[in-house]
């Protein structure tokens, strides 16, 4: 009953899962390990999207000419000649930029470069051999090597193999392989294998025979012979090669050629003529016609003999410039024997006049001087001398050299046009030649005028080596004749080599808020030391990026400027020239927090505004000391004047001293001249009291002078102050003044009275009263009056 659902369903699963899978989007082949430089096919499977497809490789995309498209749903993408180690290829779709599938391609190499040794080992035919090649090892994966040697020409398949983890392989040689043969290397993994091309050789061209064994010996005439002998196991025809070189300088070694045939059993060379007193070394190599060469042999070392023949002193001289007893010093030198050489030398300085007769008339002692190895001093006159020098070795004499001594004044030819030029830290050097024929030229050279070189030379040019760098010489050139030197010639202070400049050191920085002015010194400058082109001034905070500021040669200072103010600063100088730099010591500064020109003016601003308040201050003490100090004025010094009414106030002008006023005029109080009593301020009156004077009619109470009794009956009232002005053009008698007891102040009116009796000079003033209607009333005044009413 439902066996045929059941089949429906059954046959529609496989047909709905196959079309899932063929929906499905992907890159194949997965993990791909292909060969270095070989090419590779991918194809993408593209069914899941609709449109074109593109690809990337290591997100890069490919040009899409390398890619073919098969149909909707297959694109083949061919990469030729792949040499990258390692790269991830991706397909992309057009519409949606979508990664649609990826793979990763390898790739690997073959072994190649592959050589044999052919050696042997103790049996007296070759049964050693040792492979080698070479492999780039790209892959993680562990490598296993197999070398397979195979008779090319045997009748029989003839195969040996060699197992290994390295790149070379060491394995026992048959005689049966003693044709031409190939060897193949095959290098395998999990995941790849790969073989190497094919190497073929013959035996002989792969054989390799033991080193031989020298023997060194020294000839008399410092010449060495080197001898060994043949090996057994060699060929017909075996060449070899014998080099040596001094023991102390391994430079290029000098090296000599022998071929021996099968008749010869021992082979020999000999060197050329060596330096004596010197130690060689020696060794040799052999091989067979076609053959490898053999491993150098054992170096032996030997020591060249000292020979008589063959010594040369190089004996030479410089003679320095008369002194005041017309002596010269000559300064000769020569090249020592060498310390290595066996036995004890002597030097000897005979110096000995050019022509015989001067050595018996001049007086001086012409005795041999005993010297030491390698220079000596002489005197000798202004007359032309030779001077010998012999070598001794215990006690026989070994060589003998001697140098011509110039008279002075005596005219010898002498070379010209000396040019001098440096080169890479050497002085090459030309010059003309005399007219005269010579036989050499003899060149010295100095950097200090004590320590002397000196070399011959048959050209007219010559290379000075090995000379200190930086360091002036002075060069002299004199040309040899058979018997006789001529003159030198002489140029001065030619530097091996220009260096940077000398020392230059930071000397002060004086710091402000916001800049700094840095000075610095430069040392001496040497013969050999480059011109400074320019200074860069160095300068950075603690942990912020370098500034620099460059000014040009003739300056030693500079100023710095948008610096922060209360920040720490390093700075240095470097002078630069075009032969190097040269750069100061690092120093420290800190710019100040303030700028010092505000501190400086506020001071001085406060200086003064100071020096103004204490001024001020004094004046003012004086002033009230002076003010403290002043006298009461003298009443008979005072004036008495005519007060006039409200309407007629005559303005005084202020006092420009206080002291005017004083001697001008005190309180003013009314008074009648005749009246009883003599009316005058009381001596405890207050100066800030109101110094109006109140009319005579509302006055109670009169003001009596002590020394003026009041008049019998009279009654006391206050003065008053008239209230009008008398006319004008009208007077009024005044107070006589003078010295009389009862008439202090002086009148102000154009004529004096005269003087009234002690009876009218004090009258009452109820009499006063009835004066002041038709009389003036007079009035003191005093000081404070005019003050107080300036107040009001």
């Amino acid at each position: 009953m439902y066996s045929l659902p059941v089949l429906c369903i059954l046959g529609v699963i496989p047909a709905f899962c196959t079309g899932q899978h063929e929906q499905t989007c992907n890159v194949i082949p997965k993990d791909r390990y292909i060969e270095m430089g070989s090419d590779v096919k991918i194809t993408c499977q593209s069914p899941c999207t609709p449109g074109n497809i593109y690809w990337t490789l290591n997100n890069v995309r490919i040009n899409d000419s390398l890619s073919e498209t098969i149909n909707s749903s297959y694109t083949v993408l061919q990469l030729r000649h792949f040499t990258q180690h390692s790269a991830t290829l991706q397909c992309h779709s057009f519409l949606t930029r979508h990664v649609l599938g990826g793979t990763t391609i390898r790739t690997y190499s073959k072994p190649s470069n592959i050589s044999c040794i052919l050696q042997y080992s103790s049996s007296s035919l070759p049964d050693d051999l040792t492979c080698s090649w070479e492999h780039q090892i790209n892959s993680p994966l562990k490598i296993n090597y197999a070398l397979c040697a195979e008779c090319v020409k045997c009748k029989s398949p003839v195969k040996r193999t060699c197992n290994s983890e390295t790149t070379s392989c060491r394995f026992k040689y048959e005689p049966i392989l003693a044709r031409e043969t190939k060897v193949i290397v095959t290098a395998k993994t999990a995941a790849w294998e790969a073989e190497s091309d094919p190497y073929t050789f013959h035996p002989y061209q792969i054989l390799k025979i033991p080193p031989p064994e020298i023997q060194v010996t020294v000839l008399s005439t410092n010449h060495l012979l080197v001898e060994w002998d043949r090996p057994d196991q060699s060929g017909e025809v075996i060449h070899c090669e014998v080099k040596y070189n001094k023991a102390l300088n391994e430079g290029t070694a000098e090296v000599l050629k022998k071929s021996m045939n099968r008749m010869e059993s021992r082979g020999n060379v000999t060197t050329r003529e060596v330096e004596f007193c010197t130690n060689y070394t020696v060794s040799a190599h052999c091989a067979e016609d076609e053959g490898l060469w053999s491993d150098w042999s054992q170096k032996k070392t030997v020591l060249s003999k000292i020979n008589k023949s063959t010594v040369k002193l190089g004996l030479w001289r410089k003679v320095a410039e008369p002194d005041s007893n017309g002596l010269r010093k000559v300064h000769a030198m020569w090249t020592e024997i060498p310390p290595t050489c066996q036995g004890e030398f002597h030097y000897t300085i005979h110096p000995t006049p050019y022509k015989e007769r001067i050595s018996f008339m001049d007086g001086m002692n012409y005795m041999a001087t005993s010297c030491g190895s390698s220079s000596c001093d002489v005197n000798v006159t202004p007359d032309a001398y030779r001077i010998y020098l012999s070598v001794s070795n215990n006690g026989s004499l070994l060589a003998e050299e001697s140098i011509y001594i110039p008279a002075i004044g005596e005219s010898l030819p002498e070379v010209s046009r000396l040019q001098t030029t440096t080169y890479e830290g050497d002085i090459q050097v030309s010059w003309k030649a005399p007219g005269q024929p010579v036989s050499g030229y003899m060149i010295d050279w100095t950097h200090d005028g004590v320590q002397y070189f000196w070399k011959e030379s048959k050209h007219t040019n010559t290379t000075l080596f090995d000379l200190l760098d930086c360091k002036p010489y002075n060069i002299t050139v004199t040309p040899l004749f058979d018997n006789k030197t001529g003159l030198g010639t002489q140029d001065l202070e030619i530097c091996s080599s220009v260096g940077a400049p000398e020392t230059i050191s930071l000397t002060d920085v004086v710091a402000k808020d916001k800049s700094a002015l840095v000075s610095w010194n430069m040392e001496s400058q040497k013969p050999c030391s480059g011109v400074v082109v320019n200074y860069t001034v160095f300068y950075k905070i603690d942990e912020g990026p370098q500034l620099n500021v460059t000014v040009d040669g003739t300056k030693q200072e500079v100023l710095l400027k948008d610096l922060k103010p209360g920040t720490h600063y390093i700075v240095y100088v470097t002078a630069m020239a075009s032969t190097g730099n040269t750069s100061s010591n690092a120093r420290y500064f800190e710019t100040k927090r303030y700028d010092p020109s505000l501190i400086t003016a506020l001071s001085v601003c406060g200086g003064i505004v100071i020096f103004l308040v204490l001024s001020l201050g004094l004046c003012c003490a004086v002033q009230w000391k002076k003010f403290r100090e002043k006298r009461v004025p003298n009443p008979g010094l005072s004036s008495l004047a005519l007060w006039p009414s409200q309407r007629h106030y005559k303005v005084f002008p202020p006092f420009s001293n206080p002291f005017e006023s004083l001697a001008i005029c005190e309180r003013v109080y009314p008074c009648e001249p005749d009246a009883a009593t003599t009316c005058t301020a009381p001596p405890d009156t207050d100066l800030n009291d109101n110094a109006n004077v109140t009319p005579a009619s509302e006055q109670t109470e009169e003001k009596t002078d002590p020394a003026c009794p009041p008049a019998p009956g009279a009654q006391e009232e206050r003065p008053v102050e008239p209230e009008e002005t008398p006319p004008a053009g009208e007077t009024a008698e005044l107070l006589a003044s003078g010295s009389g007891p009862l008439h202090p102040y002086r009148s102000q009116s154009s004529a004096e009275p005269p003087a009234p009796s002690a009876a009218e000079q004090c009258k009452s003033l109820p009499a006063l009263k009835q004066q002041s209607k038709a009389a003036t009333l007079t009035a003191y005044v005093t000081l404070d009056m005019f003050e107080q009413g300036q107040g009001r």
